[in-house]
């Protein structure tokens, strides 16, 4: 809740902390990670993932409108994949290498390009040049999607649960969003941001934005790998588990996009995660620089990206393992 406070020059806006009045009592990300240590129901996890779905579906049902990607918040889409910007300098510029695992030779990420690559035992091409001139192309200033005024950046430090249902905080990006953009978003968040690269990478704005931040019970691993730069061969091949929580809010939302969400999107039947591919491209790629993460991490983040190329016909993407409670936790 926020209060105006029109002055002379100025209009003051004060908000409402929702915690110390009492009307919320968690953020989504720590509610998730109590799921996860067998300290909450799973089903908070999945009411709470369902009242945010309920307010995207409202506010595309009260404000939406189909609008050019220009006339939108810039600042995590068309920012970012503008030529020049940190996509750019992060991924086709620079040294940003990864490791042959027989000679320890350095290989530039985009030499994959020509590269036999399989991804858990499927071919898919791992271009990351064709992937960022890709999501540039559907993400031109002029394109149009289906749009709504919204918060626009839904994170799991950014949504508190309470009596009423979800409780948006973190108005930075708010205004009119594309809400293809905003599925993503979460989307990514849930499937790898929250749970293993932001408490990895980022350990200060975990602990910062969570009160709770509880250490993470499943973290997505590669469990072989082969790169050869003599072959021009690379074979990965990773688990993604996830705790009971955070398996629940996946579910819930991939359950909720293939309905009435993706139907407030416009999204096609079908096809709802293939349109999410440029607004997927960019949260993989436009979020974390990935000169900070480890050669094998690096590696788990370019196997998504692959997949998420091919949606919808890989539906790998978002397949995850449900890992069980530690014994300790589940007593």
């Amino acid at each position: 809740m926020a209060l105006l406070h029109h002055l002379p020059d100025a209009t003051e806006i004060l908000y409402e902390n929702v915690f110390a009045s009492g009307r919320c009592r968690l953020l989504l990300g720590d509610l998730i990670a109590l799921a996860d240590h067998g300290r909450a129901p799973t089903g908070d996890v999945a009411a709470l993932i369902d009242a945010v779905c309920d307010d995207l579906i409202a506010t595309a049902t009260s404000t939406g409108r189909t609008t050019a990607l220009s006339a939108c918040v810039p600042a995590l889409y068309a920012d970012r994949i503008r030529p020049g910007s940190r996509v750019d300098t992060w991924y086709l510029k620079g040294d940003l290498a990864v490791t042959d695992t027989h000679t320890g030779e350095q290989i530039p990420v985009r030499a994959l390009t020509d590269y036999t690559a399989t991804v858990n035992g499927a071919p898919l091409p791992l271009d990351v040049p064709a992937a960022i001139d890709a999501a540039r192309t559907a993400l031109h200033p002029d394109s149009r999607w289906a749009s709504a005024l919204t918060q626009g950046d839904p994170t799991e430090p950014n949504i508190a649960a309470s009596a009423a249902g979800a409780c948006w905080l973190d108005f930075e990006h708010a205004g009119r969003n594309i809400l293809a953009g905003e599925i993503a978003n979460l989307l990514w968040y849930l499937l790898a941001l929250g749970g293993w690269l932001v408490p990895t990478y980022q350990l200060d704005v975990y602990t910062r934005t969570l009160p709770l931040h509880l250490p993470p019970t499943a973290i997505p691993a590669v469990e072989h790998t082969q790169l050869s730069a003599r072959h021009r061969r690379l074979d990965v091949h990773y688990t993604w588990p996830t705790g009971p929580g955070r398996h629940t809010a996946l579910v819930q939302l991939l359950t909720r996009l293939t309905g009435d969400l993706g139907d407030a999107a416009r999204l096609p039947p079908d096809r709802q995660l293939a349109d999410l591919r440029p607004f997927l491209t960019l949260r993989i790629l436009g979020v974390l620089a990935p000169h900070q993460l480890t050669s094998t991490d690096l590696l788990l983040v370019l196997a998504k990206l692959a997949q998420a190329q091919h949606l919808p016909h890989d539906d790998q993407f978002t397949h995850t393992t449900p890992s069980s409670l530690a014994p300790e936790e589940a007593s």
